[in-house]
């Protein structure tokens, strides 16, 4: 059951499944061991980023593609829900047939974007996906009669999802946030699995064969157009429907919340981080990061107050600098893991197997 559920791709090192194993169980467990709004947050946002992460380093780790439209189909699925939830009221309908419009809408330019891989190659390819996210973020910001402009919109989700739908569970008081965010652990679990049956099938095998050796891969027989399309298309939607995820949890998106370019940034450092051509290094990476962005100027305060009496200390370590100190911790994650945790991990198992 096991083996088909994570389609025969084991973490193949004990550090790595004791590691997984800790974020899926902190992460079912975060509403009962982690009290306090900060902190289901911050679990919902590994959720959303784990799925956006892993959707696009099936294009960049499996594919080789680089691509930095990634943002916008994340936007398109945010902007689905919150447009449909705003028009259609807050109903179960009004999520289906947001998602299935943004899902629509990805799949189009998804499309249009792979067919320029029929003639423009490497970095040109990026600059066409970026300039592809620009454009969407300024159309977005300026059609305010639909997306709200720059104050984006904010909507009501079904009330058995809302703060507002109170039970009780075990004894204690619940409402429907718990309720919501387990929606979110569900949808990111089986998204995750479905990304592994993707990347461990005969078509992700495919896929890294273009990575390594496109124009081999060519001559054996394979259309690389065709896959390369469809890599991007799969990456599209699984990234629209994290974007659907993150205004569910939210109930608002704005162009600052779903397009910003900063979003890909995070997207690039945690692929770096965790590890590209491994969706776990999605998971991992995307914890590690989430959970170091949030609480970093918590732990430098704590280091400020105790260094207090030496100020040169306290005021290297004060919460004002913790962009200095993430990019610290980056360099260091780079350095010491060049090819990410899940790399490096997976490694040192092949390395330890290897007769002397």
């Amino acid at each position: 059951m096991l083996s088909r559920l994570l389609s025969n791709d084991y973490p193949r090192n004990r550090v790595l499944a004791v590691l997984l194993v800790a974020l899926l169980v902190a992460l079912a467990l975060t509403p009962f061991v982690f009290p306090g709004v900060k902190a289901l947050n911050v679990a919902a946002k590994v959720l959303v980023f784990t799925v956006l992460v892993a959707s696009f380093d099936l294009l960049l780790g499996y594919t080789g593609i680089v691509s930095f439209a990634q943002t916008m189909f994340f936007g398109i699925g945010a902007y689905g829900v919150a447009i449909a939830f705003t028009r259609l009221g807050a109903g179960w309908g009004a999520l289906a047939v947001g998602i299935a419009a943004a899902l629509a809408l990805s799949f189009l330019l998804a499309l249009a974007i792979g067919l320029f891989s029929l003639r423009v190659r490497a970095i040109f390819f990026s600059m066409i996906t970026l300039a592809f996210a620009a454009a969407f973020q300024t159309l977005a910001s300026q059609l305010s009669d639909f997306t709200g402009g720059e104050d984006g919109l904010t909507f009501k989700v079904p009330e058995v999802l809302s703060p507002a739908f109170e039970f009780q569970l075990f004894g204690r008081d619940m409402d429907g946030r718990l309720l919501c965010y387990y929606l979110l652990f569900v949808t990111a679990l089986v998204l995750v699995l479905a990304l592994l049956r993707i990347v461990n099938s005969p078509f992700g095998r495919v896929l890294q064969a273009i990575r390594e050796n496109e124009f081999r891969a060519e001559a054996i027989g394979y259309r690389v157009v065709v896959f390369r399309t469809t890599s991007a298309i799969l990456s599209a939607l699984f990234a629209t429907l994290s974007g659907a995820m993150l205004a569910l949890w939210l109930r608002y998106n704005g162009p600052d919340t779903s397009l910003s370019f900063e979003v890909m940034l995070d997207v690039l450092l945690i692929v770096v981080i965790g590890g590209m051509g491994t969706i776990y290094g999605a998971a991992i990476g995307a914890g590690l990061f989430i959970v170091a962005q949030s609480y970093l100027q918590d732990l430098l305060k704590l280091g400020s107050d105790a260094t207090s009496g030496l100020p040169w200390l306290s005021a290297l370590l004060s919460p004002d600098r913790w962009l200095l100190w993430l990019g610290l911790l980056f360099v260091l994650s780079v350095y010491y893991f060049p090819t990410g945790i899940v790399g490096r991990l997976r490694a040192m198992t092949t390395a330890a197997r290897r007769p002397r």
